[in-house]
């Protein structure tokens, strides 16, 4: 069952902006934590933004003041605007979706998308 769909990604040089797009069910719109996460080629999935129910957001360091999470709530939307995008920031995009406080650990996360690339060109 698809409960979330990633969408936006593509081939950017460094310094672009992309904005990805997640697609939610009204069920997983509304758990506690949505959440973004990547992963690189050969390297574990981390941890990117999360959004609380509350409009509290934590960032990763490596992005914060380049990337910023935001949510329509009539559309059961939520996106990932990422601007200045670096070499590093290559890899494959997931929402995530989760009840309680499952903070950075993608294990902790019980929904997540098909994912989206995103390769950035130095």
């Amino acid at each position: 069952q698809v409960q979330l769909a990633e969408s936006g990604g593509g081939l950017v040089q460094a310094g672009d902006s992309v904005r990805l797009m997640c697609r939610a069910s009204a069920h997983t719109f509304n758990l506690d934590v949505m959440a973004w996460f990547r992963q690189a080629p050969g390297k574990d999935r981390e941890f990117v933004v999360l959004n609380n129910r509350d409009g509290s957001s934590q960032y990763a360091d490596s992005v914060k003041g380049r990337f910023t999470i935001s949510r329509d709530n009539a559309k059961y939307r939520v996106y990932l605007q990422m601007n200045n995008l670096k070499p590093d920031d290559t890899g494959v995009y997931y929402c995530a979706a989760s009840n309680g406080e499952p903070g950075v650990y993608p294990n902790s996360y019980n929904y997540w998308g098909q994912g989206t690339q995103v390769t950035v060109s130095s």
